[in-house]
């Protein structure tokens, strides 16, 4: 197997074959994430860039990767940080120019001052320059300024590329396919993120408030050397769990309360994202269990749908045809189904997607659809597969079922003759969960 840097290097390799194939060559330039000041002198944890670090490996800030492709040959180049003992002896430790062109695979590297030094050297002549555009604004004025300095030396004979191709759109194609090294970092984050839903169910209790189970995820994240949350973790009790983007993580739960929790770790730079309901008493209720049984039969015959060669819509239209079905005969909403279906009447209780592409990104680069079409799923794809229902109390709604809010979320791989389940550690049956759950 190769090396993590070689997988990095043969990556822009694969970009620049995309450049020579749309341009005959030209300079593709991509910096990484600036820093953000939090408050005063204290910055945000920092991460990364995601199209940065895809091709690159390289971790820290103020960081630019030029790839030339010309007749010369093409060349590989960083710009980064210069080595500062006296900066690690503050912040820590720093690469520099010579240790990362060596590390990372690097032809050339610089330091990050003379980026805009040798940036005007590098876009001159170049048929095209693919860069991201509109990422932000910073950076779009570098471009900007760039481009005028090599037009403003147009009696020296050189001239400016002649097109500007935003090159996230190549990297989004490349990234929707995981290769062998990004799907094990995939299947670790998804391992470490199902035992912190284990953690969560044994420990949550009534009484508890959400920040006392979010604590117990965040503990399990780190002691197993995840990095990062991959995004704000969810943990939505009683009535909170029927509000899809919950952040508070603040009621008190109560005796009879599930509690829905959507949350995943970041591992090495990949993220994971799961979804577990469960009683915080430990059991069911009739309706309470009525409901889910119905949202795990919609993503059970969801995980049956991906496969390689279907659409990518097709899950989508599974879940909405079972839970439409389902609602209908708890009474929720009026049939028959295909009138159900067509009037959207169910979308009062489920009205998201059955899921997205997974990968650096919890809502990973990739298109959903191509030429008006969607896309056809392939071998190295991951998605979430994550239907559920969200029935809150109003008019229409019997009591026994208000302020229900179900959801179950898997990660999946598409293999070469199904799929491969990174998060199935996880409990999701009734009997399963209520085993798991610390009052159960």
């Amino acid at each position: 197997m190769k090396n993590a840097h070689q997988v990095h290097r043969g990556r822009r390799d694969a970009l620049i074959a995309q450049m020579r194939r749309h341009s005959g060559g030209g300079l593709a330039i991509v910096p990484t994430s600036p820093e953000v000041a939090r408050n005063r002198d204290s910055l945000y944890p920092y991460r990364h860039d995601s199209y940065f670090y895809y091709l690159t490996g390289f971790p820290e800030p103020e960081a630019v990767v030029a790839l030339v492709a010309d007749g010369d040959g093409d060349r590989h180049v960083l710009f980064c940080r210069e080595k500062d003992v006296d900066r690690e002896i503050w912040d820590g430790f720093r690469y520099g120019p010579d240790a990362a062109k060596e590390i990372f695979a690097f032809d050339e590297a610089h330091p990050i001052a003379e980026l805009d030094r040798l940036l005007p050297d590098l876009t001159a002549d170049r048929p095209a320059l693919f860069t991201p555009v509109g990422m932000h604004a910073d950076w779009d004025r570098r471009i900007a300024a760039t481009l005028n300095e090599v037009r403003g030396r147009a009696r020296t004979g050189v001239v400016a590329p002649d097109e500007i191709v935003d090159v996230r759109g190549t990297l989004d194609r490349m990234r929707l396919v995981k290769d062998v090294q990004e799907l094990a970092l995939m299947r670790r984050a998804g391992e470490i993120s199902s035992q912190a839903h284990l953690r969560a169910m044994a420990r949550a209790r009534p009484g508890w408030h959400e920040y006392e189970v979010e604590a117990e995820l965040a503990h399990e994240f780190l002691r197993q050397g995840a990095q990062a949350v991959a995004y704000p973790s969810i943990v939505a009790s009683g009535p909170n769990a029927c509000v899809l983007h919950y952040r508070d993580n603040d009621r008190r739960m109560a005796d009879g309360d599930l509690l829905l929790i959507d949350a995943g770790c970041e591992y090495r730079g990949y993220a994971s994202d799961i979804t577990r309901t469960f009683p915080v008493s430990g059991k069911f209720s009739g309706p309470q269990k009525a409901v889910y049984e119905l949202v795990l039969a919609a993503q059970l015959a969801c995980l049956d749908a991906v496969r390689p060669g279907a659409s990518f819509h097709d899950y989508h239209k599974v879940a909405e045809r079972v839970l439409a079905l389902g609602l209908i005969d708890l009474g929720l909403i009026a049939g028959p189904l295909d009138a159900a279906l067509e009037s959207g009447s169910y979308r009062k209780f489920y009205m998201h997607r059955a899921g997205h592409w997974l990968g650096m990104d919890v809502h990973d680069a990739g298109n959903y659809q191509e030429k008006g079409e969607s896309v056809k799923l392939e071998p190295g794809m991951v998605l979430t597969v994550e239907p559920g229902l969200y029935i809150r109390s109003g008019e229409g709604v019997p009591d026994e079922f208000a302020d229900i809010g179900v959801r179950i979320e898997d990660d999946v791989a598409v293999t070469a003759d199904g799929i491969e389940n990174l998060t199935a550690r996880a409990p999701k049956t009734v009997a399963d969960v209520e085993a798991a759950c610390g009052n159960g």
